[in-house]
């Protein structure tokens, strides 16, 4: 699929359990002129599932656009119980620059998407990111805090109005956050106990916000499936933030409740250099360069 520019759409959903909606959400990614659907990850104890999707501009915002016109219509807030924070049926929509195609650019993008998606759906609609209105939307956290259930009362104050759509909560799709930002990794890592309590104070230790690693989010979540918990992370730039130096400091906070990491899982696609700088890391590869990389040469 010959393209002059790129962007990549990672759409959140809120749903992770029942297939036969998962694949009536996706199915407008597929099939399209200009879409291709790299990925979609669904997850039960989170409740949610997350696309991949690259193409043309106008071509991946015209997908979304459907994707999120299904979404709204199966599903309810009202009933949805996941361990990860949620506000919306399409609870955050997130557009990254791959070709041809410079942040600005993006962020234009997510701001017509977004204008056009309030007017259809009548939806509320939040800016975060590169492309907040202010300096307290670039974090999606703290648009998201409340969730669903608290976002009615939340939205009513003047500093939380949507930056398009009504000054009101969908009644069953909630609100949506829409930017444009850096590629992001999803990044959880798995600890050998199911005292959620542990999973939260680890991950406080571990994230920005509580004075952890710079471009680290992080939450405790309970697998309940598998009797376990876990460090569930956001990367939001793996370029500053290893992934490996993440894994080691959740090992180490670990250590102190005599608890085990016993594994980790990244949610979605990962870009090779994120998994090349921890290989290197643990392997302890001397002056290595990503032209040694035998896929990145073929492509060249």
């Amino acid at each position: 699929m010959a393209m002059t520019k790129i962007i990549e759409c990672v759409p959140n959903f809120s749903e992770g359990r029942d297939l036969d909606k998962i694949e009536k959400i996706v199915n407008p990614f597929r099939g399209k002129e200009g879409v291709k659907l790299l990925d979609y990850s669904r997850d039960v104890d989170h409740n949610r599932v997350v696309v991949t999707v690259v193409g043309e501009p106008q071509a991946v915002k015209e997908a979304m656009l459907e994707a999120m016109g299904v979404a709204i219509e199966v599903i309810d807030m009202r009933n949805h119980k996941g361990e990860h924070p949620r506000m919306g049926a399409v609870d955050v929509v997130p557009f990254i620059p791959v070709k041809n195609m410079t942040m600005t650019e993006a962020v234009e993008l997510s701001k017509e998407f977004a204008r056009e998606a309030s007017e259809k759906y009548n939806l509320p609609i939040f800016l975060y990111e590169k492309s907040a209105t202010s300096p307290d939307r670039e974090n999606l956290a703290n648009i998201r805090k409340g969730e669903f259930e608290g976002m009615f009362e939340k939205i009513k104050q003047p500093e939380w109005k949507p930056d398009f759509g009504p000054q009101e909560v969908h009644p069953t799709a909630g609100v949506t956050a829409v930017g444009a930002r850096m590629p992001l990794v999803a990044f959880n890592v798995n600890l050998g106990t199911n005292n959620i309590e542990i999973a939260n104070k680890i991950a406080r230790n571990v994230r920005f916000l509580n004075g952890g690693l710079r471009y680290c989010k992080a939450i405790g979540v309970e697998l309940k499936d598998r009797g376990i918990v876990q460090v569930s992370m956001n990367m939001t730039d793996y370029t500053k933030t290893a992934l490996y130096r993440a894994f080691e400091l959740i090992k180490v906070e670990a250590r102190r409740y005599g608890v085990p990491v016993i594994g980790s899982e990244i949610i979605g696609l990962v870009p090779m250099e994120a998994l090349i700088d921890t290989a290197v890391y643990y392997l302890g590869v001397e002056d290595f360069s990503m032209d040694q990389i035998l896929e990145n040469r073929i492509m060249e």
